[in-house]
């Protein structure tokens, strides 16, 4: 049984017919009851599913990056949720069953501040070092601003980042990666906060790089 909260035209909750009310972060909202599916493995499903496992497997090593990243997205969302939205909407190429993730169209962090300029990863000695041009006051770029930096290594779900880094005016961050990363590819990505932490800018891909 359903109960209406503030009368006929109020939010309600529970279900009535097959109509199931509730709130969601102070939201009201209403869904149709899920019906049985009686075929769960359509081209369609499997597509749709095969989609979402690539990127889940991406999102789930670096969900505490995505928290900052996506931080403007979550006034009816979570960060998780609309990192995966954008992703699956614009970084998947190839046709069923043969799909992939493009990375250079992935953004781990999105917002409205100037994002990286010339940025360029490379690996030695168990570290990652980025490089990047400090542009400074092009468009609401400051020198304050501070780096957004994931290094994400895909064959062990696995990823090291820093959501609070060197500030834009440095030029250049070194991250340590674990010693048992030699080797293997990383995906690297940066991308800048405000010093107050308010906005952010979309993530630049800097390339997959081999751990040296």
């Amino acid at each position: 049984m359903g109960k209406i909260d503030l009368g006929i035209l109020g939010s309600f909750s529970g279900k009535v017919g097959n109509v199931v009310g509730g709130k969601w972060k102070g939201i009201s909202y209403m869904r149709a009851k899920a019906t049985s599916v009686s075929n769960p493995r359509t081209d369609g499903q499997m597509s749709q599913r095969s989609k979402f496992a690539l990127v889940l497997a991406i999102l789930k090593p670096i969900t505490g990056f995505i928290r900052v990243g996506y931080k403007k997205y979550t006034t009816k969302q979570t960060a998780f949720n609309a990192a995966m939205s954008y992703i699956l909407g614009n970084a998947i190429a190839g046709a069923y069953p043969d799909f992939s993730v493009d990375m250079a169209k992935v953004l781990v962090s999105r917002g409205s501040l100037t994002g990286a300029l010339n940025g360029v990863a490379t690996s030695a000695n168990g570290v990652v070092t980025l490089n990047w041009a400090d542009n400074s006051g092009s468009g609401n770029a400051t020198a304050t601003d501070k780096a957004l930096i994931l290094v994400l290594n895909p064959t062990r779900a696995e990823s090291v980042f820093d959501t609070g880094g060197n500030q834009r005016v440095a030029g250049t961050e070194d991250i340590t990666v674990p010693a048992d990363w030699v080797g293997e590819s990383v995906e690297v990505f940066l991308g800048f906060i405000t010093e107050d932490g308010k906005d952010v800018a979309n993530s630049s891909y800097l390339g997959s790089v081999v751990v040296a």
